[in-house]
């Protein structure tokens, strides 16, 4: 247990001579670990839009209260006659402000600004073909009870373009930064060999083994790539709980479930473990030939 102790005592003492270059490892692992982890969760909230549009509500059709239920209810049967309506259903003001209560739940002061009079009633669709969606919308255009139509398809088309997009730059920008972020690293090693290297040859002389010299470098280069890789997780988590208490379109769904943020998490973690393993092990790699 002190030999363990004494390890990781070594290790923090490297870190604290050479803050300055350490620091600047740990923002590259940091900005190379939040690029990656964040185009993981755009990636994911793209996949769960994704799977809603393609199980359930493709339309919501927001209605006038001119007529009440009884011509709410013709438009209803109408719409059932489309040959692209899989099926629809009504939902009524009372239905529309329960619906409301639950997506804010977690706002509580905005949800009591609001009562079931302030909601309008709804037509949901569903298509059998989702790529059909233009047709109904075409249809619908200028009817005398819409109030406003939300088509879940054109939402998840641009969220796919910019997904393309951002992976492509994410991928490359990734890469440049993680292999800088491993660079650093093997420097701030280096830097911490050279400033020890008095105690390194005392330390071979009296009969240390090469291990024994090596592992607070290699502890170094571990803690350093943890620290840019707990940034990157705190400051997606942090974004993420941001993004997710804006207000947007019903359909458009802005939270991923918290057991993908932990598992991606704690992988973007590891990820930065490695990257500071990999750095000190190049590190030592002109030590080792000494």
């Amino acid at each position: 247990m002190s030999t363990i102790l004494y390890l990781l005592g070594e290790a923090f003492i490297n870190l604290r001579r050479n803050v300055l270059v350490a620091t600047g490892a740990v923002l590259a692992v940091f900005v190379s670990l939040a690029l990656a982890f964040g185009a993981l969760v755009f990636n994911e909230l793209v996949r769960v839009n994704t799977l809603q549009w393609q199980a359930g509500d493709h339309l919501i059709i927001f209605l006038k209260d001119e007529g009440g239920p009884v011509a709410h209810n013709d438009l209803l049967e109408q719409i059932r006659g489309y040959e692209e309506v899989e099926r629809a259903w009504y939902l009524d003001k009372a239905g529309a402000y329960q619906e409301f209560q639950q997506m804010y739940s977690d706002q509580p002061a905005l949800a009591a600004t609001v009562s079931a009079a302030d909601l309008p009633a709804s037509i949901r669709v569903e298509l059998k073909d989702v790529s059909a969606y233009q047709e109904v919308q075409f249809r619908l255009v200028g009817h005398p009870l819409l109030r406003r139509l939300s088509v879940f398809s054109e939402g998840i088309e641009r969220l796919m373009s910019l997904t393309q997009v951002l992976n492509s730059i994410g991928i490359g920008l990734v890469t440049i930064l993680g292999a800088a972020a491993v660079v650093l690293i093997a420097n701030t090693i280096r830097m911490a060999i050279y400033a020890r290297r008095e105690e390194i040859a005392i330390m071979k002389l009296v009969g240390a083994g090469n291990w024994f010299i090596r592992v607070p470098f290699i502890l170094e280069g571990i803690t350093v790539g943890l620290l840019g890789g707990a940034l990157a997780v705190a400051a997606i988590y942090g974004s993420h709980q941001l993004l997710a208490r804006i207000p947007t379109d019903i359909l458009i769904r802005f939270q991923v479930e918290p057991d993908f943020l932990f598992s991606r998490g704690v992988m973007i973690l590891c990820f930065g473990a490695i990257a500071g393993f990999v750095g000190s092990s190049l590190g030592l790699r002109r030590f080792l030939r000494v």
